[in-house]
């Protein structure tokens, strides 16, 4: 009973051996094609933080929270707790859409940027940094030129 269950797996084995060596044969380009894939890695959060418009973003963030704590202060001085907690909300929800508006127009500068070197260097792939164990041409100098223009 050991032999023939030992035997069976042999032949799967054997099965399997050669219908992956066909598959290879048949059909090298899916091989290849990963073999030859070019994946790059950028520290995304690095090129957001030191984009040239990113002190403006964050002058005009820091404006806004000081209108808003303006605002609350002038509007709640005769509110009862109930009033003051809704319009402290609806406060913060323009604040947190104000700073995704202006992150928004630094993310997409960036990913352009990242674009831009990937297509000239060939890489099919982009991923952050803290996403890659090993391996990938790391691209984050070379954005940073293109977004600075240094």
């Amino acid at each position: 009973m050991i032999k023939t269950a030992t035997k069976q797996l042999k032949n799967v084995f054997l099965a399997t051996l050669m219908l992956l060596g066909t598959i290879s044969l048949t059909q090298p380009g899916i091989i290849h094609a990963a073999a030859s894939s070019s994946i790059g890695i950028v520290n995304y959060q690095l090129l957001v933080q030191q984009h040239p418009d990113m002190a403006q973003a964050e002058a005009t963030y820091q404006a806004a929270v000081k209108q808003a704590q303006d605002d609350f202060n002038a509007k709640s001085a005769n509110m009862n707790d109930q009033d003051k907690k809704a319009l402290y909300q609806q406060l913060q929800q323009g604040l947190q859409q104000k700073r995704m508006e202006l992150l928004g127009a630094i993310n997409d500068k960036v990913d352009a940027a990242i674009k831009e070197v990937a297509d000239a260097k060939g890489l099919t792939i982009v991923i952050d940094k803290s996403q890659v164990v090993y391996g990938g041409q790391d691209i984050t100098d070379d954005v940073m030129k293109k977004i600075t223009g240094k």
